[in-house]
């Protein structure tokens, strides 16, 4: 544990009847079962299907009819087909709406591969008090069951672990949870795909799991692409973690332009084994009073409609972009 966190505790009972599973080869859990790496395809590593923020249950504005929200999600996840797209991350945090049912329903339909995470959001908007009271190791406990048994008592188990931060400095609770996701990998084998605001902390999130002994090539440091400085995406990638470039068409944050520049930095400077693409829009929001962002049926698409070509017009080439939608995401996975 890094020495500015003090109060999280020693290893506990959970982690020490457990064989360390950090170097295992084990399969991807989708909502509708196992898969090897190889079956992944080329695969978007951040996306969602559903989002609730805790209290929308208490809006009468924000209920959701779940029928239409699958109908919805099954027609965006057809167009994506058409790109070549096989697998759907969805690493929506437990509090925040997260409903393996209406996943897996939706992964039959649209006969889309689409893996689930375990994890809590960060301080500013998401760990409910009851888990904030919790002691880390119960924390890992409850990761490491919903990831080998299932959650919710459907036997669908989660296929990756979400943490997150909201800024640079790593508060106390956070760090709680950080080190939960941490001992979970540990005793699991499944990767941890982080959250940080616009990349602000993912220097500092990075270097928190290192020490908690997380493997660098096991870590996906999430919207990094919100910030332009080139140097931080460097360390990154040169620290072994994988890049998250995966707000593509999010103008608020960052324009596409930049971020197509800073894709491209790290190609050349040889680091295209360290990218990951994907876009983190959500096909129903709820309570959201405008339509989210992208065409008519082709939510998820503006990565390839829009973002591809102007890789293209930068110099990088259909290898580089497989590199970046294909085998990254499979290496990831296989550790």
């Amino acid at each position: 544990m890094p020495a500015q966190y003090p109060g999280i505790g020693p290893v506990g009972a959970v982690t020490a009847r457990l064989a360390d599973k950090r170097e295992m080869r084990v399969p991807i859990q989708t909502v509708t079962g196992a898969i090897e790496p190889e079956e992944l395809g080329r695969t978007l590593m951040h996306e969602h299907l559903f989002v609730a923020f805790h209290g929308a249950e208490f809006d009468p504005a924000a209920q959701t009819d779940k029928a239409w929200v699958a109908a919805q999600a099954v027609r965006s996840l057809n167009a994506l087909k058409a790109h070549g797209v096989r697998s759907f991350v969805d690493p929506c945090p437990i509090e925040l709406g997260r409903d393996v049912r209406l996943m897996a329903e939706i992964a039959e339909r649209a006969e889309m591969q689409i893996v689930c995470t375990t994890g809590f959001y960060h301080e500013a908007a998401g760990l409910p008090g009851h888990w904030r009271r919790m002691e880390v190791e119960r924390i890992v406990e409850h990761y490491v069951r919903e990831i080998e048994t299932g959650i919710d008592g459907t036997g669908i188990r989660a296929g990756a672990i979400k943490c997150a931060t909201s800024a640079a400095n790593i508060s106390p609770v956070e760090a709680k949870f950080l080190a939960a996701a941490c001992r979970a990998h540990r005793l699991t084998g499944v990767p941890i795909i982080t959250h940080t605001e616009n990349g602000i902390g993912a220097l500092e999130q990075q270097a928190f799991l290192l020490a908690e002994g997380v493997a660098p090539h096991r870590c996906l440091i999430g919207h990094c692409c919100g910030c332009a400085d080139p140097a931080l995406h460097r360390t990154v990638a040169e620290r072994g973690s994988y890049v998250g470039f995966d707000r593509i068409g999010y103008a608020q944050f960052q324009p596409d332009a930049v971020r197509a520049d800073s894709v491209v930095a790290l190609t050349r400077g040889g680091f295209a084994d360290r990218v990951i693409l994907s876009q983190d829009r959500v096909c129903h929001l709820a309570g959201r009073t405008t339509p989210p962002p992208g065409r008519d049926g082709e939510i998820y698409s503006h990565l390839f409609t829009d973002f591809l070509p102007m890789l293209r017009d930068r110099g990088l080439t259909d290898a580089d972009i497989a590199v970046f939608l294909d085998a990254n995401p499979r290496r990831f996975f296989a550790g």
